[in-house]
């Protein structure tokens, strides 16, 4: 059994062929999305967080707006950099986020990834402390962010407050109890992965990584999550971790899927470079008549390694196409690999 969900980019363009027009567009459909994708009985909602783009941004308005709107489907980023955040503010945001949808928030953060403009968190009021590189910013955040989730009291009361303090030192609010155990990270490489576990984070893996030896995508992303899970263990958490993957994968059941994605088919496995000097593979899209893409998929060492799939999805196509897309992985192929 695998948890399956949605990762949405939240793309929007005055494209004559997009759905999303507008940012409102992107904004009330990725509502509507996650409410019929629970109805469907999808496992997870999610987003990605670009800044300075014509993508989702801000992740809290949302997340809280789908958590008021479902009732049982996991609501998550994929993933919020770091960089760009002040973490005690954003401890009050997922705390209300979290709250609103009645403790369903799984919150993948990360040191980010190559933005559309240079050193964006920048413009954002934020400067690596002297020796930093900007990813160590990101990590540094990240801990600060995990710490304040413990809900320990840390400010000094004011002696003449606006409203009655509590006793002892105060902690930020709200507080969302639970949300320190899920909190995922999302690592580029194995070191990261292995560094996530060390801190109890749950790990996101994406459709890139960097190139460690070489081998194709998912034998280096099943050997990440390895060293993760070994990590864990290590650790001494007392609880079990969890991993996920993002896919693109589309079952061509339709003639309007064979024009979409029937090309996707034939990608394979691409090698380059994201930042200077690093080496970076990026894993392959599966589109396919279902009993092919059944064959494909189970040759996929990752997937197999995670408990949770997320599935990107052409959300400029609409509600209805996406549900639709979503409908067919659930009917058409993840009974016969055992997902469900």
């Amino acid at each position: 059994m695998k948890k399956i969900g949605f990762l949405s980019f939240g793309h929007w363009s005055e494209h004559p062929a997009y759905q999303t027009q507008t940012a409102g567009d992107t904004l009330l459909q990725s509502i509507d999305l996650a409410v019929a994708a629970e109805e469907i009985g999808l496992d997870g909602a999610y987003f990605r967080v670009h800044h300075f783009a014509r993508q989702l941004a801000s992740p809290f308005p949302l997340l809280s707006a789908i958590g008021a709107k479902t009732s049982k489907i996991e609501i998550g980023t994929g993933v919020i950099d770091m960089r760009y955040e002040n973490p005690m503010y954003m401890v009050e945001d997922a705390g209300a986020a979290d709250l609103i949808s009645g403790g369903r928030l799984q919150l993948g953060i990360s040191r980010g990834s190559p933005e559309q403009v240079i050193d964006g968190w920048r413009y954002f009021g934020y400067e690596p402390e002297e020796g930093e590189t900007d990813a160590d910013m990101g990590r540094r955040k990240a801990l600060e962010f995990l710490d304040m989730l413990r809900g320990e009291g840390f400010a000094q009361p004011n002696p003449y407050p606006m409203f009655p303090n509590p006793p002892g030192l105060l902690r930020v609010e709200p507080h969302s109890e639970g949300l320190l155990e899920r909190i995922w990270w999302g690592a580029g490489s194995n070191a990261t992965a292995v560094w996530a576990a060390e801190n109890g984070m749950f790990l996101q893996s994406s459709t890139l990584k960097d190139d460690e030896s070489g081998k194709p995508f998912h034998i280096q992303q099943a050997e990440q999550i390895r060293l993760y899970k070994e990590a864990w263990k290590a650790a001494g958490h007392q609880r079990e971790p969890r991993v996920s993957v993002s896919r693109s994968i589309f079952a061509l059941v339709t003639d309007n899927d064979r024009y979409y994605f029937g090309q996707q088919g034939k990608s394979a496995d691409t090698f380059g470079f994201i930042e200077a000097n690093k080496r970076a593979v990026f894993g392959r899209s599966y589109a396919a008549e279902p009993d092919e893409l059944i064959k494909q998929l189970a040759q996929d060492e990752a997937i197999k390694e995670a408990d949770t799939l997320l599935l990107t999805i052409p959300n400029t196509l609409g509600v209805d196409y996406n549900v639709h897309v979503l409908s067919a992985i659930l009917e058409h192929v993840a009974p016969a690999l055992g997902w469900r």
